[in-house]
């Protein structure tokens, strides 16, 4: 049986990973260290996605939270339930009237929010421990253009399905 903490020797031959697939081992173990951080905090993931974006933008809607959260609206309006209910968040009536709610952070939301933004700067040191400041900025440079390219224009994603012709009838 082999350890897991041990990395395994690739095969000689074999080509280097994909990046895609580095990208996604990287997320995993980000994510695996975000959840274990926040929840020090009481907060999960997607809660800290939602109220970072909170304090990025003025009065998101839930569906926009949702999105760039990677959840169902549905799963969002639960989210955005607990945190006004903690105290985290207030909606307050759009101007405009309506059904409309604005979602603004809370005095205590921001003040939760730069506790577990202090986390992830921790657990960004340890990553980025070993890479120096121009090369920081290439990253994320490079990082933001990746998933630009994949936003702008996901029709490239999808393969070009040509006509086939029906297998032929096996009656006469």
């Amino acid at each position: 049986m082999t350890d897991p903490g041990v990395p395994v020797a690739a095969a000689p031959d074999a080509p280097p990973p994909r990046v895609s697939y580095l990208v996604f081992r990287l997320e995993r173990r980000i994510r695996a260290c975000l959840d274990e951080a926040l929840a020090r905090h009481g907060v999960t993931t997607t809660e800290y996605m939602a109220l970072s974006e909170l304090r990025l933008r003025d009065a998101p809607s839930s569906a926009d939270l949702a999105r760039i959260a990677f959840v169902t609206p549905q799963a969002m309006n639960l989210v955005i339930r607990d945190l006004e209910q903690r105290g985290l968040i207030r909606r307050d009536p759009h101007p405009r009237g309506g059904r409309a709610l604005r979602t603004r952070l809370t005095p205590k939301g921001l003040s939760t929010l730069r506790r577990c933004d202090r986390s992830l700067d921790s657990i960004e040191a340890v990553m980025l421990a070993e890479i120096d400041d121009p090369d920081r900025v290439t990253l994320a440079e490079t990082l933001k253009l990746c998933a630009q390219a994949l936003h702008s224009d996901t029709r490239a994603l999808t393969p070009v399905l040509r006509p086939q012709k029906p297998p032929p009838s096996p009656w006469p």
